[in-house]
């Protein structure tokens, strides 16, 4: 059970080190001068990786296998048809799964065969950015399948981000861990892309703060202006991309948590307790984003409706002043040769002292009505 006690440490770097893995320049993983979508490929015996001479091929490491028993791990990056179908056949994987592995852009889900277990993984990585516009990409997203067997393992990453190396190292130096087999592995990969979920989700937190801090934050005259609704809207976007990812997975965590497998170690199903708990809360997270999102449009369009209104009681009002010194000049400016006040000497000084004090005395009720 001891081994069981440090899975989470073996697997689960600090939240630290996960923003700055995600803020890291991709690693791809696959040399561009190869020929191969195989990144690695090892054998694990007693949990531990078996050294070669020469690097294993899928079927050579299969046959070493079947020979002296452990299980295979074979990692693959954006793989073709035809690079893939040696793999399906040598490890008898389903047609329909090895169509999904290869075409990519499936959403998360569990699905099980006769001899073994097809999960696919969206990851996310979050793009940083000095300040977020109406263009800004906040996330972006990968897929992880995984095959899972008696004696295997495969994984097939698509995108450039996602990468299982680190990852792959940490388990090989709990060898107590890897001899629990393929099903470990499931776990290590599923609570690995969970954790980025939640590191993902407090840096998209900070940049909803940041907008919404701007929205309500006062402008002139100290009433909220609000902000560029483009920006807000841009936000929306990637929110509900995160919550594609998120959202379907939380089924097949449950299911690996619940239901007993012949594929899932016991020890190990107990933990998937423990991914399905923090999916659900990220779904949460999520969720409550969006909502918090389509809150902070609608408060930006309504401060946007009250800015404007306000305005043009502004010009209205102004509009008002100047129509008394305008009325006054149009009826003194008609030319009747009878007209009280014309001849009047001190007519001309009265007339503009009583323009002023009807603008003043405007002026002074609607600033009193908040209207300037």
């Amino acid at each position: 059970m001891s081994m069981i006690r440090d899975l989470r440490a073996v697997v689960r770097p600090s939240r630290v080190s996960l923003r700055k893995e995600s803020s890291a320049p991709y690693d791809t993983t696959r040399d561009s001068a190869t020929t191969t979508a195989v990144v690695d490929c090892a054998v694990y015996r007693d949990g531990r990786r078996v050294e070669t001479e020469s690097p294993l091929t899928p079927q050579e490491a299969m046959r070493l296998v079947r020979r002296d028993s452990g299980f295979v791990w074979i990692g693959l990056h954006e793989p073709t048809e035809d690079e893939f179908a040696g793999i399906a056949r040598e490890f008898g994987l389903h047609p329909l799964a090895v169509e999904d592995a290869v075409q990519a852009h499936q959403r998360p889900k569990l699905e099980r065969y006769d001899d073994s277990l097809f999960t696919v993984f969206k990851t996310i990585h979050y793009l940083d950015h000095d300040r977020l516009n109406s263009s800004s990409e906040v996330v972006e997203t990968g897929e992880v399948m995984c095959f899972t067997g008696r004696d295997f393992f495969i994984t097939v990453r698509h995108g450039g981000q996602g990468s299982l190396r680190g990852l792959r190292h940490r388990l090989e130096e709990d060898p107590e861990l890897l001899a629990k087999g393929p099903s470990a592995v499931l776990h290590a990969i599923a609570d690995h892309v969970v954790d980025g979920y939640i590191a993902v989700a407090d840096a998209v937190q900070d940049d909803i703060d940041e907008v919404e801090t701007e929205v309500f934050s006062p402008g002139r005259g100290g009433t909220p202006r609000g902000t560029d609704a483009g920006r807000i809207y841009q936000l929306k976007r990637e929110v509900l991309e995160f919550k594609r990812a998120v959202s379907p997975l939380l089924r097949p965590m449950q299911l690996l948590s619940e239901r007993p497998m012949r594929l899932i170690d016991p020890e190990i199903q107990k933990y998937f307790r423990d991914v399905a708990d923090h999916v659900a809360r990220v779904h949460e997270q999520v969720i409550g984003f969006d909502e918090l999102l389509n809150s902070i449009l609608q408060a930006n369009l309504a401060q946007a409706s009250v800015a404007q209104n306000e305005d043009m009681r502004k010009i209205t009002s102004w509009a008002a002043i100047i129509a008394v010194p305008t009325m006054v000049c149009g009826v003194y400016g008609m030319n009747f040769d009878y007209m009280p006040e014309t001849e009047w000497k001190y007519g001309y000084p009265v007339i503009l002292s009583a323009i002023v004090a009807l603008c003043l005395g405007i002026h002074r009720m609607l600033k009193r009505n908040g209207w300037l």
